[in-house]
């Protein structure tokens, strides 16, 4: 383990931390054990949900009532819809189903899937029409892997100043899932692809039929016809009933609702692809077909607009790190603006191109503080800082924003976003 920590940092060694919270945990058994009885007759103190037989459960389950305030976030920007996950609720790298990101371009179709056909074609020897039928006669694999937009952070990328957001809003834009679906490769095999084509035009049935341009060879190694989400078939947000799934890539090149790849010796072009997601650097140059997602983590607790319960004590930073070009590596956590690092615990399963946690331990004395994370992928990738970011693209670009997360903690326990 390599850092560069000081030695007025404020985080304890993790056994002197551990040893405290049994302590602690030991001293308010043994204060209750100490407790009187109460005097009064057995059953009378007990609440009302244990008094009384509870309620019916539903073919459907749903969240507790208590989580009503867990949902999505929704905004509506350039003309399109954007629903982003609240990152700052998730405690694990699994995402559920009704919380995940989406963007919508043009809404989402009503699409009946006894109807619904996935076409190969092109440059292919033997064309493919494929309806669900015949689908599901397919081997299938499942994994599990993240999916982020390529503006996700837009905010952080473009305002002037920290804008006071809880994390969902500023970074919400990014989900993780078990996938299930088709190896590309399986179907690519069966359709032949000819010696010429090197790209496949990736098409969704929505009423924009939204296109991407996509390299064939990356496509046939990596991607996926993804038919099932966390054991259940896509939801219609997410591409029902089918979505074309490349690990690491950005969501909008991940078409949803596909319903054809064209097989062709150069790329379409496409408006998303020439216009939105085209990144300009700082001298001008532009840079296209950037479709892998860069390292990145954020602290989830404590986190933008949460609150430190008490003015100091013992506190555990946790968060959530990933990267589009593998499995991350560690993760470095800051408590005092960046001047000193210590190596984070990453807690298993450490998957390729998907979430994985991490805690640090922190006693907080009641000061100031500022909270960064900083991840590094198996390939050496490290998250930059914003100045570092900023310097390298365009003033006007926002797509594959990774730069370090700062938050600052005031002395009333207060969280607000902020850059350093």
């Amino acid at each position: 383990m390599t850092h560069t920590e000081s030695s007025s940092q404020p985080l304890p060694p993790r056994r002197k931390f551990m040893r405290h919270a049994l302590a602690l945990a030991g001293s308010a058994q043994a204060a209750t054990l100490a407790t009187p009885a109460h005097s009064a007759p057995i059953g009378s103190a007990l609440p009302p949900h244990q008094r009384n037989p509870g309620g019916t459960d539903t073919p459907y389950g749903q969240p507790a009532t208590a989580e009503a305030a867990v949902v999505r976030t929704e905004s509506r920007e350039a003309g399109f819809s954007v629903w982003r996950t609240p990152l700052q609720h998730q405690r694990g790298i699994i995402t559920p189903g009704g919380l995940h990101f989406a963007v919508h371009h043009n809404g989402i179709p009503d699409i009946d899937p006894a109807r619904h056909q996935l076409m190969l074609h092109g440059l292919v020897d033997r064309p493919l029409r494929l309806d669900w039928e015949r689908l599901q006669r397919y081997p299938m694999v499942s994994k599990v892997h993240f999916l982020e937009c390529a503006g996700n952070s837009a905010a952080n990328a473009l305002s002037p100043f920290a804008m006071d957001l809880p994390l969902g809003q500023l970074a919400g834009e990014v989900s993780c899932s078990e996938w299930t679906g088709i190896p590309l490769s399986l179907l690519m095999d069966e359709a032949r692809p000819q010696p010429s084509a090197q790209w496949v035009i990736a098409e969704g049935a929505d009423a924009g039929s939204h296109a991407r341009s996509l390299p064939l060879q990356a496509l046939r190694q990596h991607g996926m016809l993804a038919l099932y989400q966390n054991g259940e078939r896509l939801r219609p947000s997410q591409g029902y009933p089918m979505r074309l799934f490349v690990p690491g890539w950005q969501g909008n090149a991940n078409v949803k609702w596909l319903h054809r790849l064209e097989f062709s010796d150069i790329p379409a072009h496409t408006k998303d692809e020439s216009g939105l997601y085209t990144q300009v650097l700082s001298d001008g140059r532009i840079q296209r077909f950037a479709l892998t997602m860069e390292v990145k983590s954020v602290i989830t607790r404590p986190s933008g607009q949460q609150t430190l319960p008490s003015p100091r004590g013992h506190y555990e930073i946790e968060g959530l790190a990933w990267s589009g070009r593998g499995r991350i590596a560690h993760v470095e956590v800051s408590v005092d603006g960046g001047r000193s690092w210590t190596e984070a615990m990453l807690h298993g399963p450490v998957l390729d191109r998907s979430f994985t946690r991490f805690t640090l331990p922190w006693q907080w004395q009641g000061q100031k503080a500022v909270l960064m994370s900083r991840a590094t992928d198996e390939q050496g990738h490290t998250q930059p800082t914003r100045s570092t970011w900023k310097g390298r693209y365009a003033a006007h670009s926002f797509n594959h924003y990774n730069a370090i997360q700062a938050w600052a903690v005031d002395r009333d326990g207060r969280v607000e976003n902020c850059y350093a």
